[in-house]
């Protein structure tokens, strides 16, 4: 895995041993960062969370593409050392905080992010579950974009939240997603 874009281009990014986490692909990743560069236009200094962060590759690519801050949460302990690893690999700690646990355990945002990247296990639904928690805890407002990583053949519904528009990658389906209006 490699950092697609942005001050990092083409750094190395370590991934979890094991099978407990599933990398973002760089295609994959690739193409969902053109897919929100061409809604954000740029990515300078924004707020973001890396949710069911595995390696932490789409919160490091956020930031090296000029985002100002990420927080990873990821509850999966080989993950968690994978995600610090990388971090510190990219000199990147003082625009990154890694929360261990479950994404489920957020407590209420102090203000909404502009960006929400959730690459969830797939099959689980977990990704919807967690988005409409947050929905309520205050991570998304107005100007939040949000991107889930689904399989492929999953289908992607959240109340409150309309689907900006959705790319199948491999295995894999994007979907952007905002508040409905």
């Amino acid at each position: 895995m490699r950092i697609v874009a942005g001050e990092w281009r083409g750094r190395k990014l370590s991934a979890p041993k094991g099978e407990a986490t599933r990398p973002t692909a760089d295609r994959t990743r690739e193409t969902l960062f053109s897919m929100l560069a061409s809604r954000l236009g740029s990515f300078e200094d924004l707020a973001v969370a890396d949710l069911f962060a595995g390696s932490g590759a789409l919160g490091l690519e956020a930031l090296s593409r000029g985002a100002g801050h990420c927080l990873f949460v990821e509850n999966d302990g080989a993950a968690l050392d994978t995600i610090r690893a990388n971090i510190a690999a990219l000199k990147a700690r003082d625009r990154a905080t890694v929360q261990a646990g479950s994404v489920m355990s957020l407590g209420p945002a102090k203000q909404p992010h502009d960006l929400i990247l959730l690459d969830p296990p797939y099959g689980t639904g977990a990704g919807q579950v967690a988005l409409d928690r947050m929905i309520r805890l205050g991570w998304i407002g107005e100007a939040t974009w949000i991107a889930l990583e689904t399989a492929k053949d999953e289908d992607v519904a959240v109340k409150l939240l309309a689907v900006d528009a959705e790319r199948k990658v491999g295995k894999a389906k994007l979907t952007l997603l905002r508040l409905a209006s």
